[in-house]
């Protein structure tokens, strides 16, 4: 295992003492809702505790997809592809982004009979996804040998950088005018007359009228010092880095037991497909009533696990007083140890379907905790409790991919205007309502 070092930015070095809106985390959902926010004309400061993009933004697969989404979720997804293919050039940055394609492979009639009842949705808004078969099957993806059916293609989707993307859309973000300050923690918010009225930062007060939390998987622990019940918990996913081969599919492409996309320098992140580690930890308890339907739902790619996690968070405080070092700055960024059997395992099925890979070798290898919500949709909206607080995190493992519309729907959605679409399935009191603060 070696460390993940995402791109690097130049930082603002001072703390602005009045924006209109605060933004935690430096994620992709919050570098693009800065960038949104600032090409708006709108002073905004983006506040990281450690490095842009250096948890799981940087840590996922780096795939950009519609395919296979949440029915609530896709036009979400479609906005966020269509931003991806002109943000290069909207940012004159490098992000990775490729269209290439993605494709799903089917082993059997019961698999291709799921895909077939998910293009119900996409028809019906006009995605261009489709099962391919036979020869047609054998064009898209050269070196497959392995007796797979059919697979679900969605030419329209995609590929970028998760190292690269989030530094470029926060550099592009800092030209437009936004402030983005790294190593600044943000431990609590201010309240005047019970609405937001600024940030206490480790460095000092930023005064504001509005704050988005986009802390990935360390919203909730914020929230909850503040009085909000955010139901999210964390899932442990492992990647790792493959060296090159040739004669493979261009294309992300992902199997039941495997997955792999390619790289720009021509290595592979490839990982084990339908497998994760949910720790049990203590809100694992909390929450049980919230998570156990999708638990259920889902047993077969989730294997519980009680380690080290359980011990950390159960000695994390979960409230602080604004002038106190606070957790996010004990640990500036989550590098949890990957689940290496996963990663062997993968390639092993990899090399079974496509031969190519036998010449591959693992050259690196890392963990990332994703933030999950009970129905695996995010949260984008306002919090009621609080005028002037927002939360965007919960992505569950998509956020990498829709990370520019979702960023593009906060920001919309905090200078309320029309939005570019129906924000009613990302709002936050279709769970819990927020405990008195």
């Amino acid at each position: 295992m070696t460390r993940i070092i995402p791109d690097s930015i130049l930082p603002t070095q001072s703390l602005p003492a009045q924006v209109d809106i605060v933004i935690i985390g430096g994620g992709i959902i919050g570098v693009s809702t800065a960038l949104t926010l600032a090409e708006q004309g709108v002073s905004v400061a983006l506040c990281e505790k450690g490095l842009v993009g250096a948890e799981q933004s940087g840590r996922n697969w780096g795939w950009v997809r519609q395919m296979g989404r949440d029915p609530s979720e896709l036009p979400l997804a479609m906005e966020s592809l269509r931003l991806w293919k002109g943000m290069n050039e909207r940012i004159g940055e490098e992000t990775g982004f490729r269209q290439t394609g993605i494709a799903y492979l089917c082993r059997n009639v019961r698999q291709e009979a799921e895909y077939e009842a998910w293009l119900v949705h996409a028809r019906t808004f006009g995605l261009d996804s489709r099962l391919l078969r036979a020869a047609e099957l054998r064009q898209h993806l050269p070196g497959m040998v392995s007796d797979f059916t059919a697979a679900l293609h969605t030419s329209t989707d995609g590929r970028a950088e998760p190292l690269k993307a989030a530094p470029a859309i926060a550099r592009g973000a800092i030209r437009a005018g936004a402030h983005v300050l790294t190593g600044c923690a943000v431990r609590s918010i201010e309240r005047s007359a019970g609405r937001v009225s600024g940030v206490v930062t480790e460095r000092g007060r930023i005064g504001c009228s509005t704050v988005v939390l986009a802390g990935g998987a360390w919203s909730r622990l914020f929230a909850g010092n503040i009085g909000i019940d955010f139901p999210q918990l964390k899932i442990l996913g492992s990647v790792a880095r493959a060296t090159a081969v040739g004669g493979v599919p261009d294309m992300p492409v992902g199997a039941d037991n495997f997955a792999f996309r390619r790289r720009l320098d021509g290595s592979f992140s490839i990982a084990m497909r339908n497998a994760n580690i949910a720790p049990i930890v203590p809100d694992s308890f909390r929450l049980f009533a919230d998570f156990i339907p999708n638990l259920i739902k889902s047993w077969r790619e989730l294997k519980l696990r009680v380690g080290n996690r359980f011990i950390e968070e159960w000695r994390t405080p979960r409230s602080w007083a604004p002038d106190a070092v606070s957790p996010f700055e004990q640990v500036r960024i989550l590098d949890p140890v990957p689940f290496e059997r996963f990663n062997r395992e993968g390639l092993a099925h990899l090399i079974k379907a496509f031969p190519a890979f036998a010449e591959s070798r693992i050259t690196q290898s890392w963990g990332g905790l994703v933030d999950v919500t009970p129905d695996a949709v995010p949260v984008i909206g306002p919090i009621g409790s609080i005028p002037g607080f927002y939360i965007a995190s919960g992505f569950s493992g998509h956020g990498f991919g829709i990370g520019p519309g979702a960023g593009r729907l906060m920001a919309e959605i905090v200078m309320g205007g029309k939005t570019c679409v129906d924000p009613a399935p990302f709002r936050f009191d279709r769970f819990r309502k927020t405990k008195a603060a």
